[in-house]
């Protein structure tokens, strides 16, 4: 400082030279800061890696079986399921007959389903799909799209319009292990992520057009939900939320679509924490898996973009990880 301000008068520069030494401790802590914030803010943009290279149309729904320490997940427009074995590298696939939204685990055996028209048992050893609910048999203009588990073990799902994303046809839907269905949001345009915190007081829920992430309080005995507020606002410039994820801390991973990463995001604050940079364009879900839930696995897809996209990011509709240095939650089962 004394080097900044000079003056003719000595007692001036008395002045400024104290002020100097009272002034340069404080920059030296300023400057320690800048560094400090710059180094945090490097290692809040990490880059996912390549786990499994493939072309799936529409990569979603992942979700990590903690029983057979294997990755559940699908390709929508490909229509298929697959199990993903991490230690061996073989992704095994299963057709279904049409769209399929997303899957949970329910028995050894068997997994539920959300296919183009109901919801649906699958037997994953002799491949046998058998109709449990056809809650929206009567909307064939709507298909099923994300859903997971509660902590009561009841499936949720959503659906959308089949093939217009400004049209708020789909609905929010509980479904009990008895097969009985409550409708619990309506008007939706695409249903998506949804998960719940680790108090089970609160669920966390995505329409990924609105932009946001909305919070309900969740009453584990009735299976109710109330309180609806936003507590996650994602602006267009970072991408739209799409599969979302919850870590220990109660954070919020939600794949970005045309974004090129996950967003972590805190529910309490609303803030963006940290982003995981993802060689693909169209980033759609993702989930803790791994012996300690420690890897967050990441699906992409490939629909929607460009030639000139498809060119710089060839790897779309992989399967990426990393280990973001926090643990997740396991998932429910249907009917735990």
């Amino acid at each position: 400082m004394s080097l900044i301000f000079k003056s003719k008068n000595s007692k001036k520069r008395v002045i400024v030279f104290l002020l100097s030494m009272v002034i340069f401790p404080f920059n030296m802590l300023s400057c320690k800061g800048l560094k400090t914030s710059k180094k945090i803010e490097t290692n809040k943009m990490s880059t996912a890696v390549l786990e499994y290279e493939f072309k799936a149309k529409l990569g979603e729904g992942a979700l990590w079986n903690y029983k057979t320490s294997e990755l559940y997940w699908i390709d929508i427009e490909g229509k298929y399921f697959y199990i993903y074995n991490p230690i061996t590298k073989q992704n095994t696939s299963y057709k279904m007959p049409s769209r399929i939204g997303t899957v949970v685990p329910y028995t050894k055996s068997e997994v539920i389903v959300a296919l183009q028209d109901g919801i649906y048992k699958f037997n994953i050893v002799n491949r046998k799909l058998t109709l449990f609910s056809n809650i929206e048999s009567t909307l064939t203009e709507n298909r099923f799209n994300d859903g997971k588990c509660d902590p009561a073990g009841n499936f949720w799902v959503g659906s959308m319009h089949m093939n217009n994303t400004e049209l708020a046809t789909g609905n929010l839907y509980r479904i009990t292990k008895e097969g009985t269905a409550d409708k619990k949001l309506s008007d939706v345009k695409i249903s998506n992520g949804i998960v719940w915190s680790k108090d089970e007081k609160t669920m966390y829920y995505i329409d990924t057009p609105k932009g946001n992430i909305s919070a309900f309080n969740y009453d584990i005995e009735n299976g109710t939900i109330s309180n609806e507020r936003v507590v996650v606002t994602i602006p267009e410039s970072i991408g739209y939320p799409d599969g979302m994820a919850i870590d220990e801390e109660g954070m919020l991973w939600v794949g970005l679509w045309n974004g090129n990463a996950v967003g972590r995001f805190n529910p309490n604050t609303g803030q963006l924490i940290s982003k995981i940079k993802v060689p693909a364009h169209n980033v759609t879900a993702c989930a803790f898996g791994g012996e300690n839930l420690e890897t967050l696995y990441i699906t992409t897809a490939r629909v929607d973009m460009t030639e000139k996209e498809l060119e710089e990011k060839p790897l779309s509709g992989s399967l990426f990880a990393i280990n973001p240095g926090v643990k997740g939650v396991k998932s429910v089962f249907f009917g735990d």
